[in-house]
């Protein structure tokens, strides 16, 4: 049985992190906060991210860092779980990507040095779906239950439905499809700002899950799977509490790794159930998520 959590992350050290306008067509999550220079941007992000690794190797967690190259210029290379997905199986797989500047993040030398480190069997890739302007973008699309062969995903213009069935055929998955929303009625860019799954328990914005019957499907595919439901609210699902992801440490220990913004908006029951199944580790990611929309592990 494959596991659903690993104890090896791959995180990309940005070298112009920045606001990217074509991403922010569609990520609600997103914001150009003026007030910054984009060479303060990209260097408060560089910081942020240099102390998050350092959080995590300090608890434990083995994390292979690989450094961004300056040109071209890609503003969102912090994020590589929207382009390429590591599977138990030795398979490889990269990803249609909606923004034609994040298609420049797709790295065959990144690649080449896993390879070296880890058995890679079968690269499949589904960027040429591109062409037809249908997108899937890996792990921020696609939330992944490993241990029960299912794939969560709200559909949305990153996520396309067909595309996601594809995967879920050619790796043994069931989807589990749905549309979700934000409190405007705007279709949620990503399924992983909406939802987290750790081995027993699920973090999720239920209450963004439009239609009642697929709300229901999704809580009782997370029930049946043996997962505690910990909702979440609107307000707590912006302020990135459903953007986490949970590790194992070298020595067994099970970590909740989240923003400090997601971790200050749970209240204390939620913290207590969370630390029922496992430790928090959280960091302050404000740049990231401003100007990103998103967590860089997550």
């Amino acid at each position: 049985m494959a596991e659903q959590i690993a104890d090896v992350i791959l995180m990309v050290r940005p070298a112009r992190f920045g606001f990217n306008p074509e991403t922010a067509a569609n990520n609600a999550f997103q914001h150009n906060d003026a007030r910054l220079s984009a060479e303060e941007v990209s260097r408060k992000a560089l910081a942020e991210f240099d102390g998050f690794v350092g959080q995590l190797r300090n608890a434990g967690i083995e994390v292979i860092v690989a450094d961004d190259t300056p040109e071209p210029v890609k503003t969102d290379a912090v994020f590589p779980n929207n382009w390429v997905t590591f599977h138990e199986d030795g398979r490889v797989f990269t990803f249609p990507m909606f923004s034609p500047n994040r298609r420049l993040e797709r790295s065959e030398a990144m690649l080449e040095r896993l390879r070296a480190r880890f058995a890679v069997h079968d690269r499949i890739r589904m960027e040429a779906a591109e062409s037809d302007n249908r997108f899937l973008e890996g792990t921020g699309s696609m939330v992944l239950d490993r241990e029960n062969r299912l794939v969560y995903a709200c559909t949305s213009p990153r996520t396309d439905p067909e595309l996601t069935r594809e995967f879920a055929r050619q790796t043994g998955y069931e989807p589990v499809l749905f549309r979700a929303v934000d409190q405007n009625g705007t279709e949620i860019y990503h399924t992983n700002v909406m939802m987290a799954l750790g081995e027993t328990f699920a973090v999720i914005c239920l209450e963004s899950i439009a239609g009642a019957e697929e709300r229901e499907l999704v809580a009782d595919k997370l029930r049946s799977t043996g997962k505690e439901i910990i909702g979440i609210s609107f307000e707590q699902m912006n302020a990135f509490a459903g953007n986490m992801l949970q590790v194992r440490s070298k020595d067994g220990r099970r970590f909740l790794v989240m923003s400090e913004q997601a971790y200050r908006a749970l209240d204390e029951r939620q913290i207590a159930r969370i630390e029922a199944h496992t430790r928090i580790l959280h960091a302050p990611l404000y740049t990231i998520e401003t100007y990103g929309g998103g967590a860089p592990v997550a």
